[in-house]
């Protein structure tokens, strides 16, 4: 991205800070949009191909989580570009490089996201002592672990029923991106009886009418080993996991992955955003113009973001799983219904939602943005 300036506006960002180190490879950039409600939390991502831009619209969709899930802080995100299956060794020097070189922006703190883990974040403690999201042995909550994400969706799907309608029992739901996030939505849900008919990593789609053994595709992936080596299942090629017929599709990868030349290849009656920005708005209108519940990201995955911020207090894991399954059923309830009195968008009732919350923070503070 040329201009960051291009993104600001009355919320944000506050600050944008670059990082370089070419004596190791490091090459960063953390954005901390907003923390007129406290220090922002939001996760290091790490990519290949992750840019300045994708992080402070990453950001900016921390600023809204944390402040829909009345949480006490704001919103920001880090990136690394970098390949996050690189040797532990030179991901590990690239990790704590970044937590020393971002040791004074005290307005953050650091969390897993996308291509980071629980053991990066050891090492950022180790290092600077601003963290969350840390291995069990440290005193953490790991929330890839124990799948707050996941659990947060399943809770928002467990609402969002009402509104299709649908039974949990007998629907059949996909997942772009058997990650983390992916892997334990499909977890929760189907202990509640519902169906896994696709999944996809980045080897491919693997696909079974009849349903896919989770377990066993968990077990595959704890191996090492991608999707597409299970078994008893189709396997697909690139994005045709678009086109699955399904009762609820599930993003849990990339941003923008659905979007205007993609969204009329969705055969779908919900769509639930597991992943950051996963769709664009103009998608999502697509969407709500055919009929098709779309939950968005920000108030269906803030189970990650609210497990951060209660290990950040010291809370007990029991704790945090009864808070996330609170905070996400009011407020997706609140969403859909705001969403269908006024005949309006999912998104456009969140962000009324979340920006309503975020000035009344800002109303208190000297300065709005921090």
């Amino acid at each position: 991205m040329n201009d960051i300036f291009s993104l600001a506006d009355d919320l944000g960002p506050f600050k944008v800070i670059h990082v370089q180190e070419p004596s190791i490879g490091l090459k960063g950039v953390l954005v901390i949009d907003n923390v007129a409600r406290g220090p922002s939390i939001g996760g290091v991502r790490m990519a290949v191909d992750v840019t300045t831009e994708e992080c402070a619209r990453l950001a900016r969709a921390m600023t809204f989580k944390n402040a829909a899930a009345g949480l006490p802080h704001g919103g920001g995100k880090a990136a690394l570009v970098g390949d996050p299956n690189m040797p532990v060794e030179q991901k590990e020097e690239l990790i704590r490089g970044f937590a020393c070189a971002l040791r004074e922006a005290e307005q953050y703190i650091f969390a897993p996201d996308m291509g980071t883990d629980e053991t990066c974040m050891a090492w950022v403690k180790d290092e600077i002592n601003r963290v969350v999201g840390l291995p069990r042995e440290m005193g953490g909550i790991p929330l890839d672990e124990i799948g707050a994400t996941g659990w947060g969706l399943s809770q928002a799907i467990k609402v969002a029923m009402d509104f299709c309608p649908l039974e949990t029992s007998s629907a059949r739901f996909v997942v772009q991106g058997f990650g983390a996030v992916g892997k334990h939505v499909s977890r929760f849900l189907s202990q509640d009886g519902a169906s896994a008919i696709a999944v996809s990593d980045s080897s491919g789609t693997i696909y079974n009418a009849n349903g896919l053994d989770v377990e066993q595709l968990i077990a595959l992936k704890t191996e090492g080993k991608p999707v597409t080596d299970y078994r008893d299942g189709e396997t697909l090629e690139g994005d045709a996991i678009i086109d699955v017929d399904c009762d609820i599709w599930i993003p849990a990868a990339r941003p923008d992955v659905i979007h205007e030349g993609n969204v009329h290849r969705l055969s779908t009656k919900m769509l639930v955003q597991g992943a950051n920005i996963p769709i664009t708005y103009a998608a999502e209108k697509i969407l709500h113009e055919k009929g098709i519940l779309s939950i968005p990201d920000f108030i269906a995955n803030a189970g990650g973001v609210i497990c951060a911020a209660m290990e950040y207090q010291r809370s007990s894991e029991a704790a945090v799983m009864s808070s996330i399954a609170e905070k996400l059923a009011r407020n997706t309830l609140e969403v859909l219904e705001t969403a269908k009195r006024e005949s309006i968008l999912p998104r456009d009732a969140a962000l009324a939602m979340a920006r309503s919350r975020l000035e009344e923070a800002m109303s208190f503070r000297r300065w709005k943005l921090f």
